[in-house]
């Protein structure tokens, strides 16, 4: 059944309609559509990946504190690290996502969610998605032995490549915490997008017009590295050993991008038909209902890739996943085997930045 199959001209009078008329300071009367007032399935959701996923990067955070080196060099580990603060602060935010969703904070809560954490929320999303895509493309050129003489895998690099893409998300996002909102008689179905004057309403169209534009460079570059370890798988078939590696490659860098398209990509053709319901440009309530319910639901999708980044985090780092393995059951058995795939991953990715040095 339909989430919309109630008639919303229907509803008991004491219950706001999805057309409720709310009064602003200046005693002006506005007709305003309901379009979250059928949050319980997306609530459940929420809480579902804040139950996993909150354990889930604790438990990475701690790993990368125990498996740390005094020196680390690897691009991928500065990846990660970063990956997981923007996972972090996501989760932070959600209890203040499902309060508000479920319409029982108080108002001044209600409105916080709505100027601040919520902010926060899609910059940890769009760092996620910069970071995902750094990580796919550093995974394809470090094992292509591609990009040595660009030092593209030094640490160093990494890490200004990550100041630079936080400070562009706070420089584009920040502004909508600060930008004037209007006063709005309290509501159980806070909408965000009714608290913004004309300007607040205008800064983030260019917000999400920026964010869009950050995701398409991403996916390109994900797909052009996808596309070229397909390419090089190919064409190793008469190398063996070659096609070994080949084979490696383009397993792992393919899964990473599917797992990245099907996270992000549905929202992102969710989201901007959304924002033309937000700037009025769609006025229909039911079209605007509908929108809202596609947002949610593959925003659902995109948060949802915070409980699978602890496994991403087991997979390529070799001294954060031997740490963890200390925690298992079987470890003892393992143990001895496990520190000497992580001592040869470990002279292996030495031995790519000393070439790396030298060239």
């Amino acid at each position: 059944m339909s989430f919309y199959n109630e008639s919303v001209w229907t509803r008991p009078a004491a219950e706001l309609s999805p057309s409720a008329t709310l009064t602003t300071a200046g005693h002006s009367v506005k007709q305003q559509c309901i379009v979250n007032d059928q949050m319980g399935p997306f609530i459940v959701l929420y809480i579902l990946i804040l139950t996993v996923g909150l354990p889930g990067n604790l438990l990475s955070v701690w790993g990368f504190i125990q498996s740390r080196r005094p020196k680390q060099k690897q691009s991928t580990s500065v990846y990660l690290v970063n990956l997981l603060m923007a996972d972090i602060l996501l989760l932070l935010t959600l209890p203040f996502k499902i309060l508000k969703d479920l319409g029982k904070a108080p108002w001044k809560l209600m409105v916080f969610h709505c100027q601040g954490s919520a902010v926060v929320m899609y910059i940890s999303l769009y760092a996620s998605i910069a970071f995902l895509a750094f990580i796919i493309v550093d995974r394809y050129l470090k094992d292509c032995h591609t990009a040595q003489f660009l030092q593209l895998h030094e640490a160093s690099f990494a890490w200004l490549l990550s100041m630079v893409v936080w400070m562009l998300l706070l420089l584009i996002m920040v502004p909508n915490m600060a930008l004037p909102t209007e006063n709005l008689t309290e509501s159980k179905y806070l909408r965000c997008s009714s608290l913004k004057k004309e300007l607040s309403l205008h800064w983030h169209t260019m917000t999400v017009f920026l964010n869009m534009v950050l995701f398409l460079n991403a996916s390109a570059v994900v797909l052009i590295s996808s596309g070229l370890a397909l390419k090089r798988f190919m064409r190793s078939r008469s190398d063996p050993k070659l096609r070994i590696d080949a084979r490696r490659v383009v397993l792992s860098v393919t899964a990473m991008a599917l797992a990245y398209m099907l996270s992000f990509v549905p929202y992102h053709v969710a989201r901007t038909p959304y924002t033309l319901a937000q700037t009025k440009v769609i006025k229909d309530c039911l079209t605007e209902r509908q929108l809202f319910l596609a947002k949610e639901s593959t925003l659902f999708l995109s948060l949802l890739h915070v409980c699978l980044d602890p496994l991403l985090f087991f997979q390529l780092d070799a001294p954060f996943r031997e740490t963890v393995r200390k925690l298992l059951p079987c470890s003892k058995n393992q143990s001895v085997h496990a520190k000497e795939q992580v001592v040869q991953e470990v002279m292996l990715q030495e031995a790519h930045a000393e070439q790396d040095a030298a060239v």
